[in-house]
């Protein structure tokens, strides 16, 4: 893990001890990244409760109940889907926060409407609050795409933290 990623575990597990939050990961192309660096942090398993790492669509479903109708009409790198796994991690796991990933992070396997590069994250909190953002890094190389993805999934756990 990089210092940049181990310094914003490190905050949000201190901010998420002093407001006793407890947090879920729901990851498609970060693989587990997320969850990763937050168990990084001593301390953690008294905030991150589970991580879920739901890289093919019949995960996303039976893991985290992303609707069929979802993933057919919107595919599975899209807001709605980002959206369905967040609420879905949040429900499963009855935490206070939870935030999903979902991407391409290349080398292939993107498209004219959704290129590599092309990252959907969604956050939510148990009072319903919720934020969403879409990235796109471009084509600066799968470990790059995932580093990136890490840093903005630990900013806006924090930042619904915070409210």
């Amino acid at each position: 893990m990089t210092d940049e990623a181990f310094a914003a575990a490190t905050a949000l597990i201190k901010l998420c001890i002093d407001r006793k939050l407890t947090i879920a990961t729901a990851e498609s192309c970060t693989g587990g990244l997320v969850a990763g660096a937050l168990t990084d942090v001593p301390g953690c398993s008294a905030v991150l409760d589970r991580g879920f790492v739901t890289y093919s669509n019949a995960a996303k479903q039976q893991m985290l109940g992303v609707p069929v109708a979802t993933l057919k009409q919107y595919g599975e790198v899209s807001r709605q889907t980002a959206e369905a796994m967040a609420r879905g991690a949040l429900a499963k796991a009855k935490v206070d926060l939870a935030v999903a990933i979902t991407g391409i992070a290349g080398p292939g396997g993107g498209s004219a409407e959704k290129p590599v590069g092309l990252v959907h994250f969604a956050a939510t909190a148990r009072d319903g609050t919720s934020m969403h953002a879409a990235m796109r890094y471009g084509d600066i190389g799968r470990d790059e795409v995932r580093r990136k993805s890490v840093l903005q999934a630990l900013a806006m756990l924090r930042e619904l933290a915070e409210l």
